[in-house]
């Protein structure tokens, strides 16, 4: 592999009067790993498709082994080795997992595709995370039938395809669990022993000082600083991405006594991967799931809230209930915040204001009450300190964490009884997740019952009392209090636990 100097130097990029990037600069080398790290809002993304030619800078210089370039395209950044997996996926549903590897560069034949060498070009990249995935993830599977980690990896193996000299990884990992995370890492490591430049942009401390070698912090669009990983630490960063930087204060929630009503009760409760999962959930306690990704967490949660079809015993504030559509569990003060915000959590062509409203258009019966709707939301807005232009704006223009916020807020205008929460921080910001952990802290002291699904072991371990994880559909340790550890937490995920 040839070597590869990248450099990017005061570059601005504004969309009309907002400045996305106001100073960005970045230097990457062959053989390194460098963070990229910044509060969502910050310029991440933009610095990142500056870089790759997805959007071109209003000003700002990007140097290529010490030439001045620009590129007009992704494919122009391409032809110059440098390739990325962006967090918004770019597969498409309806085409097999080869035709979206190979898209745009597939192997030929006398003129023609050849499809023979395109399967087993892709089954060696799959290869690469051989055992890490169902049997199903081959080279003539549809992208729509996958699971969010599998359609996450073959991302992955989409721009590895393109042999590049400088790989970002944006939020690459956030859809995998820390089995297919190792891999990735082990993978990581061994690009560098052959010269690849990584640029890895993550939320998550613990695999930045795992894989890095440098960080680059952006603050408000712009570089505001360039650590080495080894003489640094997860404060000094976290200062550099937020002025007057919000405490990760994850404070365990407190011991929920018996006296506590019994809010939820699930016995042998199955779906098409729930072997059978039976549990007990208080008013006030946060009650943590854990495990690798595609266990069945989500099952769970979707089947509690009557988003997917299930048999079992479900006993909701004291009265057996087994709901068949998610209007249902709404009636009964359920609440859902789903894993996955851009398509299942909100409409992002909508305003802010609307998306607020989704779950609770029927308190505003028409003629709609637009001026209570609007005092409403707005309130939530403030208590959840949401930044953003107007109610009025498009979801779409939010940052990753204020959409968040968003998704949760529309739920709590209805004051739900029990939230089910399927991997709420996933993909946002340091200052993001403290005001979110705070949130919650509320929630708990308001008596609402919460089941939360992180693919995070550091919020399970910060925020839990107790954590169910699950192996294979079923609950393979119940951990609290001592044992609840991360050499448990791993071994019991991979089901060694009793």
């Amino acid at each position: 592999m040839k070597n590869i100097s990248v450099k990017v130097e005061q570059a601005v990029k504004r969309y009309g009067g907002v400045v996305a990037l106001a100073d960005g600069n970045l230097s990457v080398q062959s053989g390194e790993v460098m963070a990229l790290l910044g509060a969502n809002g910050s310029g991440k993304s933009t610095l990142s498709k500056i870089l790759t030619g997805v959007i071109a800078p209003n000003s700002g210089h990007i140097m290529v082994d010490g030439k001045q370039v620009s590129f007009n395209a992704p494919d122009a950044a391409r032809r110059m080795g440098i390739s990325a997996v962006y967090q918004e996926l770019s597969l498409i549903p309806d085409l097999t997992v080869s035709e979206n590897i190979w898209l745009v560069h597939e192997p030929l034949r006398a003129g023609f595709v050849n499809r023979r060498e395109m399967r087993a070009r892709t089954q060696a990249l799959l290869d690469l995370f051989s055992g890490m995935c169902r049997p199903h993830l081959e080279p003539d599977a549809l992208i729509n039938i996958l699971t969010p980690d599998e359609r996450q990896i073959v991302e992955i193996l989409k721009t590895l395809s393109f042999d590049p000299r400088l790989m970002i990884l944006d939020e690459a990992t956030a859809s995998l669990d820390s089995q297919q995370v190792n891999r990735l890492f082990e993978l990581v490591a061994d690009w560098k022993q052959k010269g690849m430049a990584v640029v890895f942009v993550s939320h998550r401390m613990e695999e930045i000082f795992r894989i890095a070698d440098k960080a680059t912090v952006l603050r408000n669009g712009r570089t505001v600083g360039e650590r080495n990983i080894a003489a640094t630490n997860e404060r000094e960063l976290v200062d550099l991405m937020i002025e007057g930087a919000a405490t990760l204060n994850r404070e365990r929630a407190p011991n929920v006594t018996q006296a506590n009503a019994v809010r939820l009760q699930i016995h042998d409760l199955k779906t098409s991967v729930l072997q059978g999962v039976s549990l007990q959930l208080h008013d006030g306690e946060l009650l943590g799931l854990g495990g690798l990704q595609g266990q069945g967490q989500s099952d769970l949660l979707m089947a509690v809230f009557g988003a997917i079809r299930s048999v079992g015993r479900i006993i909701v504030s004291g009265e057996e209930r087994h709901f068949n559509h998610p209007r249902q569990a709404m009636k009964a003060d359920v609440a859902l915040v789903p894993g996955d915000r851009g398509t299942e959590g909100l409409l992002l062509i909508r305003s802010i204001l609307e998306n607020f409203m989704l779950a609770s258009w029927e308190r505003y019966k028409i003629p709609i009450r637009m001026s209570s709707a609007r005092e409403d939301s707005d309130n939530i807005a403030q208590e959840l300190k949401l930044v953003m232009s107007s109610l009025d704006a498009p979801v779409s223009s939010l940052s990753g964490g204020n959409a968040q916020k968003v998704v949760i807020g529309k739920w709590l205008l209805r004051s739900p009884k029990l939230l089910l929460l399927n991997d709420p921080t996933k993909g946002i910001d340091v200052g993001a997740k403290a005001e979110f952990y705070s949130l919650l802290q509320q929630l708990r002291d308001s008596g609402t019952a919460i089941l939360f699904y992180s693919s995070d072991d550091d919020e399970l371990l910060g925020l839990c009392n107790r954590v169910l994880v699950l192996h294979d559909g079923q609950v393979s340790a119940e951990l609290r209090s001592d044992q609840l550890t991360r050499e448990n937490l791993v071994a019991a995920s991979m089901g060694a636990v009793e």
